[in-house]
């Protein structure tokens, strides 16, 4: 085995994985937007929290929205983790608010130029205003844009979202109600969008009809809060509802929560795997679907599609540690803590230079040698990206004494480009393109290396009642894609503006 084999070094960067969360008081029918601004909870102060718990969805940039119980919407974003952009001073500021809406984001390199990319994005326009973030990726945003600038439009960002809210403002223009704007828009957005917004009335939640990114109702306390993740309604101390089914638009207006299905094209429920396997809070719900069971159940596929000799399983923190348990409980092989956590650190693999992730890893992880040494280890982790993390880790474990490294990943290679949010900017750059299981394993200087088949996740569907797209590993994607990431996809066609006569 070559233990000297040099890891293709890679500019870019896995980007776009977001969170998105919104709250409004839920009024009385018949009560006026504002008009008891000493209700029990701080909308700002919820979307503050809510923000800290959805975290692990964006480290890049951060925002909240709020609104007024005058009905003035009012923004602070910028660059960096929650609390570096929130103040106490901040939320002092934001106290009293009737509503508020926020965003966590991972960002490509084009934020490093435009910090004006973080959301949410607040538009004044002819009809009011109104707040917007979401979570996604639209396949046709070039298409979109050009026909938007050859009528005029002036673009200040690089981001779907003022696409979308463009487009929104362009529909509320036609129609009497913000949700009617929104059923009129998602007719024209293409690809996955989870997305929520505010007007000075209304906190509004919408989902692409395949619903690939993940979005969810509950209450807290006398508010609704639409959600990326379950997992921040409870940390609020709240009570998840339902998931946002795809294709629909869930409106809070005067205490009352309705829901609207969009006429789009008729679609496949197919929510992102990848949400299940890695980007999501493994306490969290989605889709019915508790993460951590899904991991667990990951788990116990592998240790039943191959039998490996060994003394231990560790599982790497966080996303692998619940799956290392199902593959120990089904393996009966024990499960060890061989690898701890610091939990300071932002994840690896956002990071766009080579030195950046190697430092970052080496005081991210460190390996247990009371734990591993002299022992062969299965090691268990979510995904294989570029490889680099995943061969040093292997090296750390073989440094604390561990005489064998076996890596098993609960995903199938990933070997795709996703076009539906997890954006990466060249397939070659992936550990598992052109090469094979062994040429992998040779490359992260492992002992053995076993992928879940994409028969595993056929398994885990139908035993978890799930629908899914697994197009980063298959190929299958739910939606066409463009040949070029420059090819504008779809031509777009708006009704002609009415005029009077």
């Amino acid at each position: 085995m070559n233990h000297n084999a040099i890891l293709p070094e890679n500019p870019d960067k896995l980007h776009e994985e977001c969170g998105v969360f919104g709250i409004i008081k839920a009024l009385a029918p018949g009560e006026p937007a504002g008009s008891d601004p000493s209700f029990s909870r701080d909308p700002a102060f919820d979307t503050y929290n809510a923000l800290y718990a959805l975290q692990h969805r964006g480290q890049e940039s951060c925002g909240i929205a709020t609104c007024s119980p005058n009905g003035i919407l009012s923004l602070r974003k910028g660059k960096g983790l929650v609390p570096e952009v929130f103040a106490s001073r901040d939320l002092q500021k934001m106290a009293g608010a009737t509503a508020a809406i926020g965003h966590v984001r991972h960002a490509n390199d084009l934020m490093d130029a435009n910090p004006n990319n973080a959301q949410p994005i607040v538009a004044h326009h002819a009809s009011g205003s109104i707040a917007l973030c979401y979570n996604g990726k639209l396949v046709n945003s070039a298409a979109l844009k050009t026909e938007m600038e050859s009528r005029g439009a002036i673009f200040q960002t690089t981001n779907d979202a003022e696409i979308i809210t463009n487009l929104i403002v362009r529909e509320h223009l036609r129609t009497n109600t913000l949700e009617d704007a929104v059923l009129n828009a998602m007719e024209y957005m293409i690809g996955a969008f989870s997305i929520v917004m505010m007007d000075r009335e209304k906190l509004i939640a919408a989902r692409d009809p395949n619903g690939i990114r993940p979005l969810c109702v509950g209450k807290v306390g006398d508010c609704y809060v639409f959600s990326s993740e379950s997992c921040a309604i409870q940390s609020l101390g709240g009570t998840l509802i339902r998931d946002i089914a795809p294709g629909e638009v869930a409106v809070v207006d005067r205490g009352e929560l309705k829901s609207y299905p969009c006429a789009v094209r008729h679609a496949k429920s197919a929510l992102c795997m990848f949400e299940l396997i890695y980007f999501a809070r493994q306490d969290s719900v989605i889709d019915g679907a508790p993460v951590g069971v899904v991991r667990e159940e990951a788990g116990r596929c592998l240790a039943r599609f191959a039998k490996t000799e060994a003394d231990l399983v560790v599982g790497v923190p966080d996303s692998g540690v619940v799956a290392a348990m199902g593959y120990a409980k089904e393996s009966g092989i024990p499960y060890g803590m061989g690898l701890m956590k610091n939990r300071y650190i932002q994840r690896t693999f956002i990071q766009s230079r080579k030195i950046q992730r190697k430092k970052s890893i080496r005081i991210k992880l460190n390996a247990m040698s009371a734990v591993v040494k002299g022992k062969r280890i299965i090691l268990v982790d979510d995904s294989i990206v570029r490889g680099g993390t995943m061969a040093r880790i292997v090296q750390l474990l073989r440094d604390a004494g561990a005489t064998e490294v076996h890596v098993k990943i609960t995903a199938p290679p990933f070997v795709h480009a996703c076009y539906y949010g997890t954006a990466i900017p060249n397939e070659r750059h992936l550990a598992a393109y052109g090469r094979t299981e062994e040429e992998v394993c040779q490359l992260i200087c492992a002992d053995s290396l076993q992928y879940m088949p994409l028969g595993g996740l056929e398994h885990l569907s139908k035993k978890l009642n799930l629908r899914y797209c697994d197009a980063c590993f298959s190929g299958n994607y739910v939606l066409p894609i463009p040949k070029l990431r420059s090819e504008p996809l779809y031509s777009v066609t708006y009704p002609e503006e009415e005029t009077e006569t």
